[in-house]
């Protein structure tokens, strides 16, 4: 008689490591209580003016356009907080990807890969949610797409309603 004995190696049975892009995780960082901020760039607002200067001389006033930028809001620098690395697993993300699709922000398959099209549903979310203009899912737009735990306090403000 004849035993056969297979072996499977445990680390196949492990979870996955979420497979977070380098460019993403570059831009999180870890702060102060393990919580983690991502960053975003706000671009200066510029305005063009112009204006109508007179031309010094006699005679009947003449007139020149003069045309200039002017810095309404300087370029600035953004920390959010954000979920931490470890929290992106292909589970949260197929969540994630399902809540974009459910909203018409994410036009690929479901898959639980933090893929581009992904990150650009993420992106175009959070821009028009008032979000920061970012590929980096912010802990308020997770909690807007109902997919992060609110803070007690978020959860007494809603039940006071």
């Amino acid at each position: 008689m004849f035993r056969l004995l297979l072996l499977v190696p445990l680390a196949a049975c492990a979870p996955a490591a979420p497979q977070v892009p380098a460019f993403m995780a570059a831009e999180i960082e870890t702060g102060a209580g393990g919580r983690c901020y991502g960053r975003d760039i706000t671009p200066a607002v510029i305005e063009t003016v112009r204006e109508q200067q007179r031309e010094p001389g006699e005679g009947p006033a003449r007139y020149r356009s003069v045309t200039r930028q002017q810095i309404l809001r300087e370029r600035r620098e953004v920390l959010f907080e954000t979920l931490c690395p470890p929290e992106f697993t292909p589970a949260f993300v197929e969540t994630l990807q399902r809540a974009l699709v459910t909203r018409g922000f994410h036009p690929g398959p479901v898959t639980g890969q933090l893929d581009r099209a992904t990150l650009d549903a993420v992106q175009g979310f959070q821009r028009g949610s008032g979000g920061p203009d970012s590929p980096v899912l912010s802990l308020a737009s997770a909690q807007r797409l109902g997919i992060a735990p609110l803070t007690p306090e978020q959860l007494d403000i809603m039940n006071r309603r």
